[in-house]
């Protein structure tokens, strides 16, 4: 797939607020500072499509991003800028959480990790939280080009055998450097392959 027109379209703070349900969305979802708005602009070819800042927890709303007038990409607010786990909970609560289990245009949502960090708590709670309502997902390290290849296969395999003893299966995985970017055609292929998933809504409720 090819990019050839990526525009912001809305940002939503209630389910109510959201666009009309008749397109496939991916969403992209993770940590504070992760990296996701950088990674969103350089999928889109576009640096200044995603607001990007050094400042965790930048990103406070729902924007939906229109994609070659066909799809949207959507960009959620980051989680974990408190470490604490009942923090962790209240931001899976109301918006994030409204959006992820009642959004049935979603197709996948996929969920960043930092790549030169071990596993966090915050990070495994959530993808428990995925598995038990049955929310299709994938995992995007990020920052691959600030480790060496053998720290980084080091993580990768810690992370694949932490998640192993979670889950009978591997989700899919991709790797990516929004600075050297990488892993950008994956991404884009794997939304074209998985974009039939997508149901249309009936017309009562598109409209």
């Amino acid at each position: 797939m090819v990019i050839g027109k990526a525009t912001f379209l809305k940002s939503s703070k209630e389910i109510k607020q959201l666009p009309k349900p008749d397109k496939p969305e991916f969403a992209f979802i993770g940590r504070s500072n992760v990296g996701k708005s950088s990674l969103i602009n350089m999928i889109c070819n576009n640096n200044k499509l995603a607001q990007t800042s050094g400042k965790p927890g930048k990103t406070k709303l729902i924007n939906h991003f229109f994609i070659n007038e066909k799809w949207y990409l959507v960009d959620l607010p980051g989680f974990g800028f408190a470490s604490a786990s009942k923090v962790a909970r209240a931001e899976f609560e109301g918006m994030i959480s409204d959006y992820i289990l009642k959004r049935k245009s979603l197709v996948c949502l996929f969920l960043l990790i930092d790549s030169r960090l071990p596993m966090q708590k915050i990070d495994a709670e959530f993808m428990d939280w995925l598995a038990e309502n049955e929310i299709s997902f994938v995992l995007v390290f990020t920052k691959i080009d600030k480790l060496g290849k053998t720290t980084l296969n080091q993580n990768l395999e810690a992370y694949k055998k932490q998640i192993l003893g979670h889950f009978t299966e591997l989700p899919d995985i991709f790797l990516t450097s929004a600075e050297k970017r990488m892993g950008k055609e994956e991404i884009l292929s794997f939304i074209n392959e998985n974009m039939h998933y997508f149901t249309p809504p009936p017309k009562d409720e598109a409209e």
